[in-house]
């Protein structure tokens, strides 16, 4: 049901109030009042529409009553009658009192029934703006806090204290020199083995610089082939190659204003590395099949596991890239020159694990410890945290022992170690010291191709179904899963 109208209409002469009123009263509501002060005190407990004020009244003229009123109660439309056609206090009043129409006398009673709808479409449109601004404002504001608090949950999450570490790591000169760097927009090498833990200090830096609020966006270099790769990287047009079937907005225009992370840089073809250099160099990418560039705003943080000084004299990969890349560099240690970390880690793991599976594990005995801390772990956190993974899939205690450990871990608790082979096996049988040596060598061989079986197999002059087989034997099978193998 719509509301009736209120017109509030301001005259002292009582004769001129019935007129309006037998003239508005069909179609709107009329509330009449003789004087200013009467007026005020019908708007304070009325909602009026549209006040009709006549500009001659006893102790204030009706642009200087309306004034007043816009002032206090903005929201009522503000028309003015007069019979001085030529007053320039009407005239110079209008834009400072707000008044919407200015009506001579004597007045036509269609011409003003019409400029009072008028005014009531103006109230109305005028309420409906501001209650859509009001929608807007708020929604706004209620995104605004949910942008700052998954900010600061982000900030908290990858903050550098959160990367876990012993009190003499080797990892604490590495992560002080990160927070002193983390604030200026150069870019960052960052090197170290697989699974040493480069993409979370990736995380810490950005998080920790002034792009916090922009996006953290990933890449794997060596997962894709050159043009997939510049697709992903750069963004293509439909049609632009087999398969390009719509649109693609590359991850440097994603992450513009924020952080991308090139994970294995030094795995990509020296074609693609002028791309690269060039898109650093103009700050600029060009889409696949476009022909106009698009300017980028993004800081680059790239990771590698290989050498890639050696690797630029070899003329593997680009100088100029690697100094573009390279602007300041950090190098993660290995889990094996850091084993004071391990306890540290594992404890962390081990909780992280066990709310994830609903099981709580409250830690490791004794000897399971030393054998964790004794092991080489040449896949380093990743495949501390794949054991950990394992260990709570297979407890049903609430501490677990050396026995439920990986023979490999096992063993490197054992004094001693094999002639060749590097594994501990003093007191085992000879099928146990083989199974011990073999599943290392595996080990190292997922650690070194990032778990990816047909590399491994490959490697191994294994079948991938003769690899699974043995992935299952030795509890491995999960280990690969998690990690995409």
């Amino acid at each position: 049901m719509t509301e009736v109208p209120i017109v509030l209409v301001v005259d002292d002469e009582v004769r001129s109030q019935e007129a309006l009123r037998r003239v508005l009263a069909e179609e709107f509501e009329v509330l009449t009042a003789s004087s200013a002060a009467e007026a005020e005190g019908l708007l304070e407990v009325e909602m009026v529409h549209v006040i009709l004020c006549d500009q001659k009244m006893p102790g204030c003229t009706g642009v200087e009553f309306l004034k007043s009123v816009r002032n206090r109660w903005p929201d009522p439309v503000r028309m003015i009658i007069s019979g001085y056609t030529d007053s320039e206090d009407i005239i110079a009043g209008l834009n400072e009192a707000g008044i919407y129409r200015y009506i001579t006398k004597p007045w036509d009673p269609d011409e003003l029934i019409r400029a009072i709808r008028e005014a009531v479409q103006a109230f109305r449109l005028q309420r409906e703006n501001q209650s859509a601004s009001l929608e807007i404002r708020v929604a706004a504001e209620t995104l605004q806090r949910q942008l700052n608090a998954k900010r600061d949950l982000l900030r908290s999450r990858f903050d550098f204290d959160r990367i876990v570490h012993a009190a003499d790591s080797p990892m604490v000169e590495a992560i002080r020199t990160a927070g002193r760097i983390a604030p200026y927009d150069i870019s960052v090498l960052i090197t170290g083995e697989s699974g040493t833990g480069k993409e979370l200090l990736a995380r810490a830096l950005h998080y920790s610089s002034s792009r916090a609020d922009k996006p953290f966006v990933v890449e794997n270099c060596a997962a894709l082939p050159d043009q997939l790769l510049e697709s992903e990287l750069f963004g293509a047009k439909k049609g632009a190659f087999t398969g390009a079937y719509e649109d693609r907005i590359g991850l440097f225009e994603q992450a513009d204003g924020g952080t991308i992370f090139l994970d294995e840089i030094g795995e990509t073809s020296p074609a693609f590395q002028v791309k690269l250099l060039r898109a650093l160099q103009e700050g600029e990418i060009r889409p696949l099949g476009a022909r106009l560039t698009r300017k980028v705003n993004v800081r680059v943080i790239s990771a590698t596991n290989r050498d890639l000084e050696a690797d630029v004299l070899a003329g593997r990969f680009r100088r100029d890239l690697y100094y573009r890349l390279a602007v300041f560099r950090l190098h993660l240690p290995p889990l094996r020159e850091r084993p004071m970390d391990v306890p540290l880690l594992a404890e962390v793991l081990l909780a992280d694990v066990g709310r994830t599976f609903g099981k709580t594990v409250m830690g490791f005995s004794a000897e399971a410890m030393k054998s964790l801390k004794d092991y080489d772990w040449p896949g380093n956190v990743r495949e501390l945290q794949n054991e950990v993974q394992r260990l709570v899939a297979l407890t049903d205690l609430p501490t677990i022992g050396a026995a439920l450990l990986s023979p490999a871990i096992r063993a490197s608790g054992d004094e001693g170690r094999a002639a060749g082979g590097g594994v501990r096996v003093a007191g085992a049988t000879l099928k146990e010291k083989v199974e011990s040596l073999e599943e290392e060598i595996i080990r190292e061989a997922l650690a070194r191709h990032g778990w990816n079986i047909s590399r491994v197999a490959d490697e191994l002059g294994l079948s991938r179904v003769g690899l699974r087989a043995k992935l299952q034997r030795y509890g491995l099978e999960r280990m690969s899963a998690a990690d995409g193998g």
